[in-house]
């Protein structure tokens, strides 16, 4: 009798994402026709920039013609976009090669799919509050998970503890959900931790171009030595608004090595193995992000999204609750008011103002009595959001 992976019986009940949906039809179900803000799951409000909707028309007419169509990609990702995000991490001081760049379906998928280089005896180090793929990810392959708590005592940027050490270790800066961004020291100090443990480090850059303040460094590979111990995954989801389109890329240093065998080229196997790659039409659209032009009208969708943060941060200013983020990431994490815990403030808002943010238990335990906004709403609806806001809770 065919037996399941049991490691699902492991989870928690259900997705975080799925469980604050379900909230939502059950609160339209008997209430027909309101409206809500929805300021909790990332998705983006503008549209894909000119330069993109350009590229994918081209791209689109090219396969219309015998002498311009492509079938299959290649697997591991278009030369044409893989030399492109290897040129723009070295205008920006990060030597990376165009063989040490894959093109994926987006971070999302990468985060999963990115776990078969590693054996399921292995274990993965989480630091929470944390985005839960990594964690429900791992409790699918049965891996041991270890959790590192953060707070408002450190920034919620902690540092290695030699007491607590896995084989894979998750950064995520700047941070989903605390908007928090680690600085070259501390970045540096997890970079020699897994260097000298032997750990892998997987570097999570979904976030990286909401960073403002130049001192902050938007890869792990601006580190020295991080090419001996990280991976990073990054998305044009937030950056590019391609939550519809879905494309990222992942970046595995040729000399990132472990036990004998090159997580490069195991890469390489394993997307050779396992994918047909990204299509065409969509690698083109993607290679018109890094142009000059691209890069111009996607800071502008940037700045729009940072500016709605800034909205939601001056009303909680006007309220006097502690936040952290906002400035150099696309989320403002709240402290709950009045002793709330996060489920309750999440019904809260819901049920009395008809807002919908994230609670922060949902990212971990030590995320309770916090509460996640997004800023990729409408201006309309984030303005509105927090006139709302400021009403309701200085009652």
């Amino acid at each position: 009798m065919l037996k399941p992976n049991m490691n699902y019986g492991n989870l928690k009940e259900s997705y975080l994402f799925y469980g604050i949906s379900q909230k939502i039809n059950e609160f339209l179900e008997k209430n027909p026709g309101e409206k809500l803000l929805r300021m909790g799951i990332g998705d983006v409000s503008l549209p894909l920039c000119e330069e993109v909707i350009k590229a994918l028309h081209t791209a689109v007419d090219d396969q219309s013609e015998r002498a311009r169509f492509h079938g299959y990609m290649p697997e591991c990702g278009a030369p044409f976009l893989r030399n492109t995000i290897a040129a723009h991490y070295n205008k920006r001081g990060v030597a990376v090669t165009e063989n040490e760049v894959f093109i994926s379906s987006g971070a999302s998928d990468e985060l999963g799919d990115i776990l078969d280089l590693f054996d399921r005896s292995s274990s993965a180090l989480v630091i929470e509050p944390a985005y839960p793929a990594y964690v429900d990810a791992n409790v699918m392959a049965g891996r041991r998970i270890l959790h590192i708590s953060s707070g408002e005592e450190n920034g919620f940027l902690p540092e290695p503890d030699k007491n607590v050490c896995a084989d894979i270790i998750y950064i995520c800066s700047p941070n989903n959900p605390t908007g928090a961004v680690y600085d070259r020291s501390g970045l540096k100090k997890w970079v020699d931790f897994a260097n000298e443990s032997g750990s892998v480090i997987i570097f999570d850059a979904a976030y990286e171009a909401f960073i403002e303040d130049d001192s902050l460094p938007r890869s792990i590979f601006e580190i020295s030595e991080a090419k001996t111990c990280a991976i990073e995954i990054c998305s044009l989801s937030k950056t590019a608004g391609f939550t519809g389109t879905r494309l990222g890329y992942t970046v595995i240093p040729e000399d990132l090595t472990r036990s004998g065998m090159n997580l490069n080229g195991m890469w390489v196997r394993n997307r050779t193995t396992k994918t047909n790659g990204v299509s065409y039409i969509i690698q083109k659209g993607g290679a018109a992000v890094f142009t000059a032009e691209g890069q111009k009208q996607i800071k502008a969708s940037i700045a729009y999204y940072k500016e709605n943060a800034k909205i939601i941060m001056r009303a909680l200013d006007k309220l006097g609750i502690t936040y952290f983020g906002g400035r150099n990431a696309p989320y403002v994490w709240m402290k709950c008011p009045f002793g709330m815990t996060s489920w309750e403030f999440f019904d809260c808002m819901l049920n009395n103002i008809k807002i919908v943010g994230t609670p922060g238990s949902g990212f971990g335990s030590c995320g309770e009595g916090f509460f996640r906004f997004s800023s990729f709403g409408t201006r309309e609806d984030t303005a509105e959001a927090a006139s709302r806001m400021l009403t309701f809770l200085k009652q």
